[in-house]
């Protein structure tokens, strides 16, 4: 988990210096009904970007609706790691209330009885030992940010982290 701090220099009598720190990215809960639920960062097996013989299908991120009224168009939704890997959801998919996409690697059929949607891309974009999670809203705001390192936050090993439940 990465933590930025700020450092905030206040002028008091007395000449001392006052250090501040801001929480991580992560803390900062943002205005949306869509969440990074979790993510399979480490896909099972020897990792292998062939498209046909490959394992990117089975990293996936889950982003869940979790709103109780209202449904979401995923459409301009944009994912992002943290070097700016990023795929923006190219077609209308729909989230009603409670219901979850995964967005796997991989070429597939989207589907939006099936829940999922596919990049399209046979890399994988998550790395297996630490990375940043960005959901971006169609408009440009910011949906949701989570980071990990698989020490810190995969304590069974089994390449998935689990975010908001």
């Amino acid at each position: 988990m990465r933590i930025r701090t700020a450092l905030a220099v206040t002028a008091a009598a007395a000449g001392t210096l006052a250090a501040i720190a801001t929480a991580p990215a992560q803390a900062t809960e943002y205005s949306s009904a869509l969440k990074i639920k979790g993510v399979q960062y480490d896909a099972p097996g020897r990792d292998s970007n062939s498209c046909s013989s490959g394992n990117t299908k089975n990293e996936y991120l889950t982003i869940k609706n979790y709103s109780s009224s209202t449904t979401v168009n995923l459409k301009g939704y944009v994912v992002k790691d943290a070097t700016g890997n990023k795929f923006t959801f190219p077609a209308n998919h729909y989230l009603e209330p409670g219901d979850s996409v995964k967005l796997r690697g991989g070429h597939g059929t989207d589907s939006d009885a099936g829940n999922v949607v596919y990049r399209q891309n046979c890399n994988f974009i998550w790395n297996n030992d630490k990375d940043s999670i960005y959901l971006y809203k169609s408009s440009g705001a910011r949906a949701d940010v989570h980071s990990y390192t698989k020490s810190a936050n995969d304590r069974d090993g089994n390449g998935y982290i689990t975010y908001h439940g």
